[in-house]
């Protein structure tokens, strides 16, 4: 719990464990959601959870958990009528219906409760504990935010600022936030602003004041109409500027196309960029923190060899990552589909690493990059017993264990990949006539240089390289 000296504001985290989701799950679930508003800039003050067949359609939890939440955040915990009046028979009808259902299920969930109360101890039961403690001692400082570990409809945002008189954000809501507040080059602001127009668009509400305002010649639109179409103007700017952008980063990544390439992927905060200083000596930014890297970083190898191998930092993943990032961000995202070699980057000593790889792959299958040749890497192995780190080795024995701040563990990482791409060069013979010894440094570019001599036709190199480079090396020197 949190006390009134915090410099942060509140947050009470909200969870419904559904059918099919254990109680380990459910846990890591909520635990990540609090690593993602502690990133956002909250204090989480308390949990409410609740087990349910499906959400509630109105308000996501029951409404002795919806009330249990008003209490924290010093709300009604109902809804409220809406102030014009207006409403049609069908909606009354189906409000009706809804919340006869809702206190149906509210009545099952309190039976199944109480004998599973039974069955366990009380302080067994997942997020019991804090909400019991929330209850019965009020908080010193009301929480002002309340955050959903679910994407919730328009209405269940709405209906749910009613009940608790607080801020609602949805898991999507918040990774859309720290997207935009994280982001720094000019394409992965315009990315994010991309995601996070598409996200508020369905969710605009009309303001209490006036309902209509006229615009144009005399055509009656809504605010929220207007603004729509604003969202929609925008959008059509946005991709048009992304889409120029994105032909720069194509012709560089086709200027590279010869050159080794590396591409760190894995969940967010697995290590990526503490990996990527490490093997490249740059400056990238390193933070114990959710997204803190949104920008594709691409640096060579050092010490470096010849050829030459570059390293690429990408964007992380996580558990239901909104389609909307994933589908802004495919560019960024291309960086791993148009790789030599993905290395998954792997938090070891996380207990849910398993579903964090399975979230790894399943985004990369959606853009295609699963037949990309790939190495598995378990990071921050200063943090595993032997005993932890006998198990995974023995759950994937091809796979590295390591530690981005050990230099030991990073030069052998280096002997990996160099070893990697020698298994696939050839050598062979290249003659460069004397004329062109002014593209010398193409040669030394795209291959290693193993021997040389000169005669009557030029300068005689015996290179090793890749074939595909061999082979373009070959044609640009023909003579």
């Amino acid at each position: 719990m949190s006390n009134s000296s915090s410099p942060r504001p509140l947050a009470v985290l909200v969870g419904v464990q559904l059918p099919g989701v254990s109680d380990t799950e459910h846990a890591a679930d909520l635990a990540e959601l609090g690593r993602l508003v502690h990133t956002l800039g909250y204090e989480v003050a308390a949990t409410v959870s609740q087990r349910r067949d499906r959400l509630a359609a109105g308000t996501v939890l029951g409404s002795g958990k919806l009330a249990e939440l008003a209490r924290l955040t010093g709300g009604r915990g109902t809804l409220a009528s809406r102030a014009n009046g207006r409403k049609s028979k069908a909606r009354e009808r189906w409000e009706a219906e809804a919340e006869e259902a809702e206190e149906q299920e509210a009545e099952a969930a309190s039976d199944e409760e109480a004998a599973e109360g039974d069955e366990l101890p009380e302080d067994e039961l997942p997020g019991d504990e804090l909400e019991a403690e929330a209850s019965e001692e009020p908080l010193a400082e009301r929480p002002t935010v309340v955050v959903v570990d679910h994407e919730l409809s328009p209405s269940q945002l709405s209906n749910l600022e009613q009940a608790t008189g607080a801020q609602v954000y949805d898991r999507t809501g918040v990774i859309v936030d720290i997207f935009h507040r994280h982001a720094r080059s000019r394409e992965a602001k315009m990315q994010v602003e991309i995601a996070r127009l598409n996200y508020l668009a369905p969710r605009l509400r009309e303001s209490t004041g006036s309902r209509e305002r006229q615009q144009g010649r005399g055509s009656g639109d809504s605010a929220v109409e207007l603004d729509r179409r604003k969202i929609r103007d925008r959008l059509a700017e946005l991709r048009e500027g992304l889409a120029s952008i994105q032909q720069d980063q194509e012709n560089r990544r086709y200027a590279r196309r010869d050159q080794l390439r590396v591409a760190l992927v894995g969940y967010t905060n697995a290590g990526k960029s503490s990996l990527m200083r490490a093997l490249t000596g740059s400056e990238v930014l390193v933070a114990d923190q959710l997204f803190a890297t949104l920008d594709t970083t691409v640096r060579a190898l050092q010490p470096e060899t010849r050829p030459r191998v570059l390293i690429s930092d990408t964007v992380g993943f996580i558990q239901k990552l909104p389609h909307d990032l994933v589908a802004s961000f495919r560019s960024t995202l291309d960086e791993a589909l148009e790789a030599s070699l993905l290395l998954y980057v792997v938090d070891g000593s996380d207990p849910t690493w398993e579903s964090q790889l399975e979230v790894t792959r399943s985004v990369l299958r959606e853009i295609g990059a699963q037949s990309v040749p790939s190495r598995l890497l378990f990071n921050k192995a200063d943090r595993l017993t032997p005993e932890a780190r006998e198990a995974l080795l023995q759950r994937h024995p091809e796979a590295l264990i390591l530690s981005a701040h050990a230099p030991d563990d990073v030069a052998a990482l280096r002997q990996t990949l160099i070893e990697f791409f020698e298994g696939s060069m050839i050598e062979a013979e290249l003659v460069i006539p004397y004329a062109r010894q002014g593209r010398i440094g193409e040669v030394y570019e795209h291959a290693r240089v193993l021997s040389e001599a000169y005669d009557e036709t030029g300068r005689r190199l015996k290179l090793r390289a890749l074939p595909a480079a061999m082979a373009r090396l070959t044609r640009a020197f023909e003579t």
